[in-house]
C-alpha cells in the first residue's frame, strides 16, 4: 500500500519540475512506509510463533501436566531434558499438528501433536529420541506423530547414530481409524531397516498397548519402569471380555512380568529419574552404529594386574554351586558390570564391562542356578545377546561352566532343540573377537554351544579346575560298564576325562592358566585381536532357527 500511495503522488506532479531533493524526500517516504508494514508483519509473526511455542512446551496443559506429575511420572519434556545433556537438544516439528476432521477433532490441536522429537547428545555422543507425550491425546499415535518418529529415524540412518524412544502411549488414535494403523507400519519398517545398522533402545515410561508394543519389541533394548509401565497386546478389560480371566495391568504386563516371565523386557528401574540416568550411563556401552568399533574409555584399572580371589573361586566339590559373577567383576575394569536381564533365565548371565577400557560383552553360565543348564530361555537370552554384540563390532567373552541342556519333556516339548540351536547358531555366526574361559564344567553339547575353539573361537582356556567331557562321570560309568566296578571305573573315568588335559592335547584349549592370570590374558588377548578381520560367506540373508 505504501508503495502505490507513492507512485500516486509522484504522477500528480509534473516529471520535469520535481528537484533532486524532492525525488529524494519521496523515496525516503516510501522507504518509511514500507519499513514500518514489514515491522509490523514480522512483530506479528513472531507473536505466533512464540505464542505457538509456548503452547506446544505445554503439551495438553498445566491440569494434564500436574496429573502427569501426581502418577509420579516426569512429562515427555522433562524426560528429554534429563536423558539429553544440557542444552544439546534440538527439537524437529514443533509446530506439527495433526490434519483429522472427524469427530470434532479438527477444534482440538496442539503444536506438535502427541510426540517430541530431536537429536541432541548423552556424554558428548549424539542420539535421537522421541518421547510421547501422554498429556497431548493420551500420547496416541497419528499419521502426523508417526511421520515426526519416521523423520528422525531416517535421519539418525543417514548420519548413524542411536535411536532412544521414550514411550507413553495409549495406542492408535481411534479417531484416525486406518491412518494411525499405517503410522505404526511405517515405524515397523524403519526398526526393522536400523536393526544391526544402529542400536535402538526402548524405554517404556507408561502404558504401551495394541499396535503400540510391536515397535519396542523390534528395537535392540526395552527398559521399564516399575509400577508405572504396561506392555500388553490387549487389556485387562478385553481379556475379560474374550477368556473369563480376571487380571490386573500389573499382572498382565507390568515390569516383573516382562522381566522375569515373558523377558519382553531386559531390565526395570524404580522410576522415571532411575530409569533415564541408568539408560544414559548404559549409553556409553554401545558403538554409534555398525561402522564404529566397541567404545574405548580412559581405563584406570591396571589391564595386567592378577585377581588373586580367583584362584579359590570354584569349589573343590564339583557339584558346590558359586556364583559366576565373581568371576565377572574380578576381571572387570573397577569390578562395574551391567548386566542384562538379570531376572530371566538366571541359569545364564549376560551383560556388558570394559576391559583395559575398552566394551565388551560377557555371557556367563550360572552354577548357582539349575547347576548352570542350558535350557529354552536361557538358550533365547544368551542367542539375542551375542547377535547384538556382533552386530556392534563388540567382542565377546563367555565363562564356561555348563553341564549340558537340562533334560525333561517340559523342554523337550517346548523346542529345546530348536531354542537351543539358536545360542549354537549366534555363536558360530558371529565374527567379532571371541574369548573363551571354561571355569570348571564343560559336557556334551553344551560345550560346543558355548563358544568352542570349533565354532571359530580366537582364544580358548581352561582353568585347571575345568572337565571337558561327553558327560559326567557317574552317567558315563553307569553306561560304559552297566554297573560293573563302577567306584573303581568312575574313579579311572574322573582321571583320564574329568580334567583340562583332553582338550588341551588336542589344540582345543589353547593353554590351561592360573584364574588368577585370566584378566591379564583377556586383555592381551584383546589387544591382539583388535585388527581381527573374518568375514561369512555372502547371503541375502541366514534363516537360523527361529
Amino acid at each position: 500500500m505504501a508503495f502505490v500511495a507513492i507512485r500516486r503522488l509522484q504522477g500528480l506532479i509534473p516529471k520535469h519540475s520535481v528537484s533532486l531533493r524532492c525525488h529524494a524526500s519521496i523515496q525516503r517516504a516510501w522507504y518509511s512506509m514500507a519499513a514500518v508494514g514489514s515491522s509490523q508483519h514480522t512483530l506479528s509473526v513472531k507473536n505466533k510463533i512464540d505464542s505457538t511455542k509456548e503452547k506446544a512446551l505445554l503439551g495438553g496443559g498445566l491440569k494434564r501436566i500436574e496429573k502427569q506429575h501426581l502418577k509420579g511420572k516426569l512429562t515427555a519434556r522433562e524426560r528429554v531434558k534429563l536423558l539429553m545433556d544440557a542444552g544439546s537438544f534440538i527439537e524437529y516439528d514443533m509446530y506439527l499438528e495433526h490434519d483429522c476432521a472427524d469427530f470434532g477433532m479438527q477444534k482440538e490441536k496442539y503444536p506438535g501433536d502427541s510426540v517430541v522429537t530431536g537429536r541432541g547428545t548423552i556424554n558428548g555422543r549424539p542420539c535421537f529420541v522421541f518421547s510421547q507425550d501422554f498429556t497431548v491425546f493420551g500420547g496416541s499415535l497419528s499419521g502426523a506423530h508417526a511421520k515426526k518418529i519416521c523423520k528422525i529415524m531416517d535421519q539418525a540412518m543417514l548420519v548413524g547414530a542411536p535411536v532412544i524412544g521414550l514411550n507413553d502411549s495409549g495406542g492408535a488414535r481411534i479417531q484416525e481409524g486406518v491412518e494411525s494403523l499405517a503410522g505404526y507400519a511405517d515405524i515397523f519398517q524403519r526398526n526393522v531397516n536400523a536393526s544391526g545398522v544402529i542400536p535402538q533402545l526402548s524405554l517404556i515410561m507408561g502404558p504401551c498397548a495394541g499396535g503400540a508394543v510391536y515397535s519396542p519389541a523390534l528395537t535392540d533394548y526395552v527398559f521399564m519402569v516399575k509400577d508405572t509401565s504396561y506392555l500388553f497386546i490387549t487389556g485387562p478389560d478385553v481379556v475379560k471380555s474374550v477368556t473369563g480371566e480376571d487380571v490386573t495391568q500389573e499382572e498382565l504386563g507390568g515390569a516383573k512380568t516382562h522381566t522375569a516371565t515373558s523377558g519382553v523386557a531386559h531390565k526395570a528401574f524404580d522410576n522415571d529419574v532411575d530409569a533415564i540416568l541408568q539408560v544414559r550411563e548404559f549409553f556409553n556401552f554401545l558403538p554409534l552404529s555398525n561402522k564404529d568399533p566397541a567404545p574405548r574409555r580412559v581405563c584406570h584399572d591396571p589391564p595386567f594386574r592378577d585377581v588373586p580371589g580367583l584362584d579359590t573361586v570354584v569349589p573343590l566339590e564339583t557339584t558346590a554351586a558359586y556364583d559366576i559373577k565373581d568371576v565377572i567383576l574380578g576381571v572387570a575394569d573397577d569390578m562395574e558390570f551391567f548386566e542384562i536381564m538379570p531376572n530371566y533365565a538366571k541359569n545364564i548371565v549376560v551383560g556388558f564391562t570394559r576391559m583395559n577400557g575398552q566394551t565388551v560383552g560377557v555371557v556367563g553360565n550360572q552354577p548357582k542356578v539349575a547347576a548352570g543348564c542350558l535350557d529354552i530361555n536361557a538358550s533365547v537370552k544368551g542367542a539375542r545377546f551375542v547377535r547384538f554384540c556382533d552386530s556392534f563390532n563388540i567382542p565377546i567373552v563367555t565363562f564356561v561352566d555348563v553341564p549340558g541342556f537340562l533334560p525333561g519333556t517340559g523342554q523337550e516339548y517346548g523346542g529345546i532343540i530348536r531354542h537351543g540351536a539358536k545360542l549354537l547358531y549366534a555363536f558360530a555366526e558371529a565374527t567379532v573377537p571371541k574369548i573363551t574361559v571354561i571355569t570348571r564344567k564343560a559336557y556334551g553339547g553344551a560345550y560346543d554351544v558355548m563358544s568352542s575353539k570349533h565354532l571359530r573361537g580366537d582364544t580358548n582356556y581352561a582353568w585347571p579346575t575345568a572337565e571337558v567331557a561327553v558327560m559326567g562321570a557317574k552317567g558315563a560309568v553307569s553306561i560304559i560298564f552297566r554297573g560293573k566296578d563302577q567306584d573303581k571305573n568312575e574313579a579311572e573315568y574322573v582321571e583320564k576325562f574329568a580334567n583340562p588335559f583332553p582338550a588341551a592335547v588336542r589344540g582345543f584349549v589353547d593353554d590351561i592358566i592360573e584364574p588368577r592370570s585370566t584378566r591379564r590374558r583377556i586383555c592381551q588377548d584383546l589387544q591382539v585381536l583388535v585388527s581381527k578381520k573374518r568375514e561369512n560367506p555372502w547371503k541375502k540373508h541366514a534363516n537360523m532357527p527361529l
